[in-house]
């Protein structure tokens, strides 16, 4: 099993060659978030008969555990931020050019309007990340945790493969447009010799 120290004075950074594969990437942050999800209720030390998730409000430091990033290369990253009662889990989604950023972004955006049909999702992700997830100690107890962290590692399974088969039907479309486009440019072009021709 991989165990991570949260109790160093820095921020970890966990790298894995570009060249890796995607399970041990997934199974870093599996282990992570295992470790990270052993919350418990825990009222407000600022606020009396409040409580709120420490990993957002951040009243109390000695509350919050070191935040960890877990990158696959410079553009697939997980920053995982855990606390007594709350981990925030944000993933930076691989965008390898102008075409999946537009997707990428328009994706995001469509899951994060429904965001409460999704329970842990947050509306607006992490500076500098896609998409961010909320998990407390309420989700813990109303649902299994092996279960919420089945759902974040399928989630950037099937993230990847939704990009990819949105730009493939984008570039399909495109060829057909363009190819009628060329066609009409053609018949116009012959057409217009022709009428040169008939002036002359």
């Amino acid at each position: 099993s991989m165990v991570w120290n949260y109790n160093m004075c820095h921020q970890h950074s966990i790298h894995l060659s570009s060249t890796a594969t995607l399970r041990p990437y997934l199974n870093a942050v599996r282990a992570t978030l295992q470790a990270a999800l052993c919350l418990e209720n825990f009222s407000s030390q600022v606020v009396e008969r409040h409580n709120k998730p420490e990993v957002e409000v951040r009243s109390s430091k000695e509350l919050l555990l070191q935040p960890v990033i877990i990158s696959r290369n410079d553009k697939e990253k997980v920053l995982i931020e855990g606390s007594i009662n709350s981990v925030r889990v944000s993933i930076a989604v691989k965008q390898a050019d102008e075409i999946e950023k537009i997707l990428c972004h328009k994706f995001m955006r469509f899951m994060m309007m429904r965001a409460e049909n999704f329970f842990i999702l947050r509306r607006k992700p992490v500076e500098g990340y896609d998409i961010s997830f909320l998990i407390t100690n309420f989700h813990t107890e109303q649902m299994y945790k092996h279960k919420l962290v089945d759902f974040v590692i399928h989630f950037m399974e099937e993230i990847d493969k939704e990009i990819s088969e949105m730009k493939l039907s984008v570039n399909a479309r495109a060829r057909i447009v363009a190819e009628e486009f060329l066609k009409n440019v053609s018949c116009f072009s012959i057409f217009f010799i022709l009428f040169i021709l008939h002036l002359f």
